[in-house]
């Protein structure tokens, strides 16, 4: 069985008090030992077979640990020591050793112990994957033999667990011939509950499932054919999954839950890829699915959000499945947003969408598990909140969005609507005393705060919410801060959500709330709905008012920041970024207060990419501040200093990080500023490039040398005395960063850096410009890593330009170099290059790179015609490409000649240059490309490219394509 041999399972050998000194039994053995020759058997399926009955003595049999191809996670629930084989020696006269380890194996499939009978299921699929169908004709008859038997619910067990993994791993070839085989018993299981119990009737829904969904993968290519092969069985099955969806939901019954979340599946596969067929037969689903629907509110409302009756919620079945009520209703809104979000369906609900969002914001409540952790962790409550963590309340907001998206301004009226008579109901249970009023009134919030965008986009609904709100924010302030601590949190990122339709008064008393809170003494939930509204909120706040409270508001974010920690701390470096942003002069006061404090947190969070980055920003913030850069470098360079200068002698990370806070300090800085951080690092970040074999510090100690020579310039090479030593400093690095030997992560920035070097040194750099095109190509060459490429493909664009107007001389100057396996360097760089375009990212990159190859083609240079690049993907089959067929058939590609090739790159750029100024699209950019000189050079290159291009008539389309690009 070659590889399969090696497939270890999880062993049962623990399971239930069983330990190693325990054998199989005596027959087992036997058949064992006369296997044709000495070969590693899985000792797990052994076992599965007999190890845990009990009484049983396995003395005979060596083990060996190993963890060679860990199975399917089917097994995770069960029970395991550790993984083990077992070698045996054979005799001679035996039969066919795989056919052996398989009629075992299938013997074992009717065992009455369900942990024993996965195992040896997930063994059977795994086998099954190298020999059936070829090598083992007999497996599917067999399989189907054990489905029909009634008599043997066992056997029918192991079966249907075995068919559900091998199902879920056919390919385009067996499903087609199995289903009209499979379909008709499957649908015996199901329709039998008298017969069958629903554990395993689910099982059965499972393999439809899987076969559905493999049909709909082959219904892009075969559509005729996988149209012709479901059409007779659409109609029974639609029956079938009305009848099981139609009885009302239990509770605590996980069983019922889980053959549902089945039904649900294979709905959404016959919605999604056979949509016309199921359409016409879709009608026999809608009222059992509004009353599944209906009812698993009123059990998900006693379960899971007045806890009163068990959600099951963290458990899982024998063979690893979730049977939870809580994955039951994703599964259920699942299905709805594939309903509402396909045209043909969607007027399914378009006449009860009212209905559909009003229960929709039902299931949005807080759950009283969720009450309770939040309550006991804020940062658990923060991180769910930032993170849409899969659950039911992120399921039912994005139905809630497809609502709008489907429905247009039905949907919005159905939203307020809805909000309204939720609203009406949590007041009368406020009236009444009711626990759980709050928590109604804060899903209705939090409904309205998820589709906040369209709502406003919305003018007719925009003044209804804003009334709404306030009518809210009125009443609920009033209610105690403790007791509804979620609600108040709720109420202030409401606020923020939809401060533009909230009268200014009210904004401005939620504001100085907001402040309050910050500094009180309150729950966590509390602070943190004060911090998200503070961040929305004060940039636009009234001056005179953050006047009066600034000062306050940083006292409190300091003191927040000191006891906050991992999610939390995240959200107060934010809030507090927003404060120092909004502070404006001000700011500057409180610069030798705060700046101290937060380089503390940075440095003892730098390990921390993200509590870093955060304390970065801060710093960041308070440099741009008037008045504030020189006493934040001074604060920073002398413990920066010794940092850099004995990078072997610091704790994990702190280097890199220094490097990172350094090259913060230079951008956009005055040349004082550059200079005296130059003095302080300049040698040091030299020697860390050179000797330094952490990537993570070459690749920041890069980007600060980088930003070092584009903020000094020319006065960079004069600041230490000897020019020449300086040059030599900078040539080193370059040359160690550009050594194919080295590997690609520590070159990563390189392209950057090189980039600076040309832009701001050019007449010491075009003395080596020869070699340095050389090391270009010889860096590419070796390169494992795309960003790599493209970085260093961004320098050759640049180069094209500042060839203008002698691009035949650069040119000359490729061809005249040798690439390894290339005629040249030029062509081996427009193979490269043309290859490479399309993954080009950032609207920076794509104008270099493609003004510089319309430069290139514009030149009409003899060599653009010797070379050929790699044009478009050969289709060597048709049909579905398997993992097993990609790895037979390699991709193949046509070759065509560069012209081509470069013309095609260029009208595709054209098209999406012209879609992004129709959109009115503005991509962010670095900031070395957003440097004002810079951004100076590069139009200057972009005219330049216009010019020469002007000066083409007979390329009236690169005019095109370069009007196009002075639009962008």
């Amino acid at each position: 069985m070659d590889n399969k041999n090696t497939i270890v399972f999880k062993t049962l050998a623990n399971f239930q008090g069983v330990r190693h000194q325990q054998t199989i039994g005596t027959s087992v053995l036997k058949d064992i030992k006369k296997l044709a020759k000495p070969r590693f058997l899985p000792l797990n399926l052994l076992f599965s077979y007999c190890a845990l009955k009990p009484g049983k003595k396995l003395s005979d049999v060596e083990t060996d640990v190993v963890c060679d191809n860990p199975p399917n996670d089917a097994l995770n629930s069960v029970n395991k020591n550790e993984d083990m084989e077992v070698e045996v020696y054979p005799d001679s006269d035996v039969e066919d050793p795989d056919a052996l380890i398989r009629r075992l194996l299938l013997s074992s499939l009717d065992d009455p112990y369900k942990k024993i009978c996965t195992a040896v299921s997930v063994a059977v699929a795994s086998i099954a994957q190298y020999d059936w169908p070829d090598d083992w004709p007999e497996l599917m008859p067999l399989i189907l033999s054990l489905i029909n038997d009634q008599t043997k619910k066992n056997a029918v067990h192991g079966a249907l667990r075995c068919l559900a993994l091998i199902s879920s791993d056919m390919d385009d070839k067996l499903v087609p011939e199995i289903v009209p085989v499979l379909f008709p018993c499957l649908h015996a299981i199901v329709s039998s509950p008298q017969n069958y119990d629903t554990y395993l009737r689910s099982k059965a829904v499972t393999i439809v499932y899987n076969c559905t969904s493999m049909l709909g993968v082959m219904s892009g290519v075969y559509k005729t054919d996988t149209s012709a092969l479901i059409l007779p069985m659409l109609q029974p099955w639609m029956d079938q999954f009305s009848s099981i969806l139609n009885h009302r939901v239990p509770a605590e019954d996980p069983d019922d839950w889980s053959i549902r979340m089945e039904v649900l599946k294979c709905l959404s596969q016959f919605i999604q890829n056979f949509p016309g067929l199921a359409e016409t037969r879709f009608i026999v689903i809608v009222g059992p699915l509004w009353q599944t629907f209906v009812s698993s509110l009123e059990v998900y409302q006693r379960s899971s959000i007045e806890g009163a009756e068990d959600p099951y919620d963290g458990r899982y079945d024998s063979d690893g499945a979730e049977k939870s009520l809580e994955s039951f209703v994703i599964q259920l809104f699942e299905f709805l947003l594939t309903i509402v979000g396909s045209p043909k369906f969607a007027k399914v609900v378009a006449n009860n969408v009212k209905e559909l969002v009003y229960y929709t914001i039902g299931f949005l409540q807080m759950t009283e598990q969720q009450v309770h952790t939040w309550s006991l962790d804020a940062n658990q409550y923060v991180a769910d909140e930032d993170d849409n963590t899969y659950s039911c309340r992120v399921s039912g907001a994005l139905l809630l969005e497809e609502v709008i998206s489907s429905c247009g301004s039905e949907g919005i009226e159905a939203i307020i609507d809805s909000a309204k008579r939720r609203i009406s109901e949590s007041q009368q249970g406020k009236d009444s005393s009711s626990p759980g009023w709050w928590r109604l009134r804060e899903a209705t919030l939090f409904a309205l705060a998820s589709v906040s965008e369209q709502l406003l986009q919305a003018e007719v609904s925009a003044l209804g919410i804003g009334n709404i709100l306030e009518q809210i924010l009125t009443e609920d302030m009033a209610t105690g801060v403790h007791e509804y601590p979620f609600l108040y949190a709720r109420l202030f990122s409401s606020v923020a959500k939809f401060s533009s339709v909230i009268k200014h008064k009210v904004t401005e008393h939620f504001l100085y709330a907001a402040i309050k809170s910050v500094g009180m003494d309150v729950p966590p939930p509390v602070k943190v709905g004060a911090c998200r509204a503070l961040s929305q909120l004060l940039p636009d706040a009234d001056r005179g008012f953050l006047h009066s409270h600034v000062l306050d508001l940083f006292s409190s974010l300091t003191e927040l920041l000191n006891n906050a920690s991992d999610e939390t701390m995240h959200l107060v470096l934010e809030t507090l970024q927003v404060t120092v942003k909004a502070g404006h002069e001000l700011s500057a006061s409180i610069e030798p207060i705060i700046s101290p404090i937060i380089l503390n947190m940075w440095a003892s969070h730098v390990s921390d990419p993200f509590i870093s980055i955060d304390a970065l920003e801060v710093l960041e913030a308070i440099k741009n501040v008037p008045g504030c850069i020189h006493a934040l470098v001074s604060r920073v360079l002398p413990y920066i200093a010794p940092i850099l200068s004995n990078p072997l002698q610091q704790p994990d990370g702190l280097v890199s990080g220094s490097l990172d806070l350094v090259t913060m300090l230079l951008k956009n800085a005055s040349i004082e500023v550059v200079k005296a951080v130059y003095e302080v690092s300049f040698d040091p970040v030299i020697r860390i490039i050179l000797q330094s074999d952490d990537h993570s510090e070459m690749q920041n100690a890069t980007q600060c040398l980088a930003a070092l020579v584009s903020g000094g310039k020319q006065d960079l090479l004069s600041w230490c005395g000897d020019p020449g030593f300086t040059m030599r400093s900078l040539l080193d690095v370059a040359s160690r960063l550009l050594d194919p030997d080295l590997e690609s992560s520590g070159s990563l920035f390189v392209g950057s850096y090189i980039l600076q070097l040309i832009l701001h040194l050019p007449s010491q750099m075009a003395q080596h410009i020869r070699d340095l095109v050389a090391a270009l190509i010889r860096r590419m060459q070796s390169s494992q890593i795309s960003g790599l490429k493209s970085s260093l493909l961004l320098i050759f664009a640049r180069l094209v330009h500042m060839s203008v107007p002698h691009i035949e001389q650069f040119i000359d100057l490729l061809v005249s170099i040798p690439a390894e396996g290339h005629i040249n360097s030029f062509a081996y760089l427009m193979f490269e290059w043309t290859r490479q375009q399309g993954e080009i990212q950032g609207a920076y990159q794509i104008k270099v790179t493609t003004t510089a190859l319309a430069l290139l083609i514009s030149s009409r240079h003899a060599e653009l015609g010797n070379v050929t690049v790699q044009g478009h993907l050969i289709k060597t089959a048709v049909g579905i490409t398997t993992r097993s067929r990609a790895r037979e058939v390699p991709d193949q590609w046509t070759l065509e000649p560069l012209p081509t090739k470069i013309m095609a790159i260029l009208a595709d750029t054209l098209i999406e240059i012209q879609e992004q100024v129709v959109a009115g699209e503005d991509e962010d950019t670095d900031w070395e490309e957003v440097d004002t000189e810079d951004a100076e050079t590069d139009q200057d290159l972009l005219y330049s490219a216009s010019a020469k291009l002007h000066g083409r008539p007979t390329y009236e389309y690169l005019d095109a394509m370069a009007k196009a690009f002075d639009e962008v």
